[in-house]
């Protein structure tokens, strides 16, 4: 279901006495949108690598790229992506987050749902939310050829759980794994927040997890290019030119190219390509 105004007017009130608080210390801002991400981030969590790797594959596509962010919210994540295809648009289905809430819309961003409101077709549609219980696949399907989503394994699927796009005649190529919002948010309430000792923060990080699969997938004429692609996008160096907020997912144990002691068959931000 999604989310009711009055809840998200009291997140507001909330996210307003956080601020108020003695503990707003100066990273309070990038906290921010780990423990209210609705409001100041997003339900996913990226780094600069997720964005370069992104846009780079819809410019190896298209000399001029289209790009569709399908329920964008507030375009926090848009707004990264607009800075390599200025002309990428969010289309967002409730129109009261903005306007009952007193909040600026800008124009890249239309109101609609994906079940009618993708009009035309784009080179390549990110897919960062869908409700649970609410498929639109096939109308994602119809309006491109590369499709990228990125999904909670707790839910944020379609009807059945189902996020994969192969029965619409798509390949998936490549895919990694990332941590989820509700990851990080423990590790920095834990950290920051929290009376526990260190020595219990730190037998905790031994059991932390990553909970976001990120899936490339493209009808077969873009297979190639796409692999090559993502190829040289994995011998770059993602750790000199970084987002703010990525120094806080460094402190809680979820640096880029990072194994997890959990499970060491999973390195944060490693591509893995499908056979």
């Amino acid at each position: 279901m999604p989310f009711l105004i009055d809840d998200i007017n009291y997140a507001q009130k909330e996210l307003n006495i956080f601020r108020s608080k003695t503990f707003y210390i100066k990273d309070g801002p990038i906290h921010e949108r780990f423990i209210f991400p609705f409001l100041c981030g997003s339900y996913f969590t990226y780094r600069k690598v997720d964005v370069e790797r992104i846009t780079s594959l819809a410019k190896a596509i298209s000399k001029d790229p289209t790009y569709l962010d399908v329920g964008c919210g507030y375009g926090d994540f848009l707004e990264k992506i607009i800075q390599y295809l200025p002309n990428a648009e969010g289309i967002e289905k409730s129109a009261d987050i903005f306007f009952k809430l007193g909040r600026y819309k800008p124009d890249y961003i239309k109101i609609g749902d994906a079940y009618n409101g993708i009009e035309k077709k784009y080179d390549l549609i990110f897919v960062g939310w869908m409700e649970p219980g609410v498929d639109y696949r096939d109308k994602i399907a119809a309006s491109t050829d590369v499709i990228i989503t990125t999904f909670d394994k707790g839910g944020q699927c379609g009807m059945n759980g189902e996020c994969e796009m192969d029965e619409y005649g798509f390949e998936k190529i490549a895919s990694w794994i990332t941590p989820s919002w509700i990851d990080v948010n423990t590790e920095l309430l834990n950290k920051y927040y929290s009376k526990i000792s260190n020595r219990t923060i730190e037998f905790l990080k031994q059991l932390r997890g990553a909970h976001n699969l990120w899936y490339v997938y493209s009808k077969p004429k873009y297979k190639d290019i796409i692999k090559e692609t993502l190829i040289k996008s994995s011998k770059k160096d993602y750790n000199k030119d970084v987002y703010e907020h990525e120094k806080i997912l460094d402190e809680c144990g979820f640096s880029y190219n990072e194994m997890l002691p959990s499970n060491p068959d999973i390195c944060l931000w490693k591509i893995n390509f499908e056979e």
